[in-house]
Order: C-alpha cells, then structure tokens, then sequence
C-alpha cells in the first residue's frame, strides 16, 4: 500500500498525463461546433427550398430536386463527421478516465489507454475526412451554380 505522500504524487502524474488529451477534446469540441453550424446551415437550405413556393417557381421544380439530392448527401457526410469525432471525444474521455484510475488505483492500464487513443485518433480521422468530403461537395455544387447561371 501506497502512503498518502505517494498517491498525490501519482495523482498529480496523472493530471499532468491529462492534460494532452484535454486539449484534443477542445479541439474535437471546436470541430463539433464547426460542424454542427454547417449542419444547421444545410438543414434551413432544405427548409427554405421545401416550403418556400417562391423559391420553387423562381429555381424550377427540378433545379429545387437537383439541390435537395445534394443537400442530403452533405447532411449524410456532415451527420458522419459529427457522429465520427463525436466517438472520438468519448474515446478521448476513457483516455483521460483511464490514466486516473491508473494513477489513483496502481492498476497497470498502458495497454488499454494506447488502444483508446490509437482508437481516438482514427475515430478523428475518419471525422475529418468525411467533414472534408462536405466541404468538397459544398465547393463544387457553388461552382456549378455559379456557372449555371
């Protein structure tokens, strides 16, 4: 058994320990924000071009359709990407609660944290690319629109 002395002290290792993956869930929190704001954005666009009549008449029935088919596949990939980082936060967080309870217990956790990172991290990526692919779409179908008109 540990003295009080000593328990501090790996308590105080494992705050420090924390610190990194704390900020990697401000940064994914940042992101989810980024993301969500997109989210939203696309959905209103729906909104707007489902129940605006004026719109209807003004874009044409099919131009209305052709937009709709695109902003669904954009809410798939951002709905994606929120659901990919969203995991990769939690994972951060087990991360965080691990290197605790190795601290606080003295149970050997080193495996289990290095596959929950190693899991966040790719969890981050595949967020990252699917935000990236909306992004690429969003810029295409402006350059289409731009050049349609």
């Amino acid at each position: 058994m540990h003295s009080p002395i000593e328990n501090i002290s790996d308590i105080s290792r494992a705050i420090q320990l924390a610190l990194g993956p704390v900020f990697l869930l401000t940064g994914i929190a940042g992101m989810l924000n980024v993301m969500s704001g997109r989210l939203s954005r696309i959905i209103d666009r729906g909104r707007a071009l489902t129940e605006g009549k004026d719109l209807i008449v003004k874009l044409g029935m099919e131009r209305v359709e052709e937009e709709l088919k695109s902003l669904e596949r954009r809410r798939h990939l951002t709905s994606q990407a929120i659901t990919m980082c969203t995991i990769s936060a939690l994972l951060v967080c087990l991360v965080v609660a691990s290197l605790f309870i190795e601290g606080m217990f003295q149970v050997p956790l080193d495996w289990a944290i290095g596959i929950l990172f190693t899991f966040a991290t790719i969890a981050l990526i595949i967020g990252l690319v699917f935000f990236l692919g909306e992004v690429h779409m969003s810029a295409r179908v402006i350059r289409m629109r731009h050049s349609k008109s």
